[in-house]
């Protein structure tokens, strides 16, 4: 790995990784398609950082810019996440197997749920050495203390989870772990450019009709969460 790039979809989200860069050194920020990269060095490891802002084709555009004008070789998209997987709580956390989209639907075409048409995946797989790799230092981790890490599908959409019937239809359409707003996009275009990847999400609500109460009191917490075991990794490699 040459260069890092680190993807979240909100300040909140890139904070601890962003003061962890400016307390190494030097920072190098540059302005490109409306998103401030920023590069820099946490331990051996090169970064850039950026916010994508919300939604798929912002978390697309970030990554093709990433790895394009930066040069990044490997993407984490860090951030929150709603539960959907069973056995999986607030302020846990998911590490992708795979991403899928939960919005797309081809059936008419003859595709299955989910299958972005013509492409040759039907999902697009994480980079298994680096999710071997996190699952062996995740154990190890202070911030991880009474948090569950699961391994499997995350499923991306643009609308904000937060109803029974809706939550059922996608669990029966895909069977994530996880639902959220960039990460399948960022693994697609990754996939299109051969860049390796991996998902890792805290889990800030049970995308369900608690949303208004579970989200909006661990939005931040399970943010700083996630920064936090991300700095950790990031360091580690």
């Amino acid at each position: 790995m040459k260069k890092l790039g680190i993807i979240g979809a909100m300040e909140v989200e890139n904070k601890i990784i962003l003061d962890a860069l400016k307390e190494s050194g030097g920072v190098k920020e540059t302005k490109a398609g409306g998103t401030v990269y920023y590069e820099g060095v946490i331990g051996k490891t090169q970064i850039v950082l950026a916010r994508s802002g919300v939604g798929k084709v912002n978390a697309a555009l970030c990554a093709q810019t990433m790895i394009l004008q930066f040069g990044a070789d490997f993407i984490i998209n860090s951030g929150i996440a709603g539960a959907i997987g069973k056995g999986l709580g607030v302020l846990d956390v998911v590490l992708s197997s795979d991403a899928v989209y939960h919005d797309m639907d081809a059936v008419a075409w003859g595709y299955k749920i989910c299958q972005v048409p013509q492409m040759d995946v039907f999902s697009f797989e994480a980079d298994k050495k680096m999710v071997d790799k996190i699952q062996e230092i995740f154990p190890t981790l202070p911030e991880a203390k009474g948090h569950k890490l699961a391994v499997g599908r995350v499923a991306s959409g643009d609308q904000f989870v937060a109803d029974k019937e809706l939550k059922a239809r996608i669990v029966k359409n895909c069977n994530p772990l996880c639902v959220e707003m960039e990460g399948a996009a960022i693994a697609h275009a990754c996939h299109l450019r051969g860049v390796p990847f991996v998902i890792i999400r805290t889990l800030s609500d049970m995308a369900d009709d608690n949303e208004e109460t579970t989200y909006t009191f661990n939005e931040e917490t399970a943010a700083h969460l996630s920064g936090a075991i991300l700095l950790a990794i990031v360091r580690g490699l």
